[in-house]
């Protein structure tokens, strides 16, 4: 498990990337707080994702069965002001053989002295990769030769 490698994307093995704020120490940045979420969908660490939603606006449960994987993020622009951030990313999904990919702008506040998930204005676009198509996980091959097969 060691040298799992984190998927939020950074190539840095878990434990020295997301799974360090999994594992209780606070997110410095509201964009490395953005990356352990991701990394939290893609592991299902719902207890995290919850954990580090701001209480106010903290839903009470998340669905335990999830039929997404996340393969992919990209963070686009993130700024902070005091204690205030936003974090615009790019996250691509498979559920089952279907893509897609969800735009957000979140943001992000800090809740006694640690950083917290607001709230986002999510987009959510379909893919249609063909076969000789760029493979959507980011790997550079062709879709026929990594995730796309048959």
């Amino acid at each position: 498990m060691n040298d799992q490698r984190c998927p939020c994307g950074t190539g840095r093995a878990l434990a020295e990337c997301c799974g360090r704020y999994h594992a209780g120490s606070p997110a410095p940045t509201p964009e490395a707080l953005m990356r352990s979420r991701f990394s939290a969908f893609a592991l299902g660490r719902n207890d995290y994702l919850l954990a580090t939603w701001h209480p106010d606006f903290r839903p009470s449960s998340l669905p335990d069965e999830d039929p997404t994987e996340w393969v992919r993020l990209e963070i686009v622009d993130t700024w902070t002001q005091g204690d205030q951030g936003h974090v615009q990313f790019r996250a691509t999904f498979r559920e089952g053989r279907r893509w897609g990919v969800l735009e957000e702008a979140s943001e992000f506040r800090r809740h006694e002295g640690q950083w917290c998930y607001v709230d986002g204005e999510p987009r959510v676009m379909r893919l249609k990769p063909g076969r000789n198509d760029a493979c959507p996980c980011g790997s550079g091959k062709k879709a026929k030769h990594c995730c796309i097969r048959g």
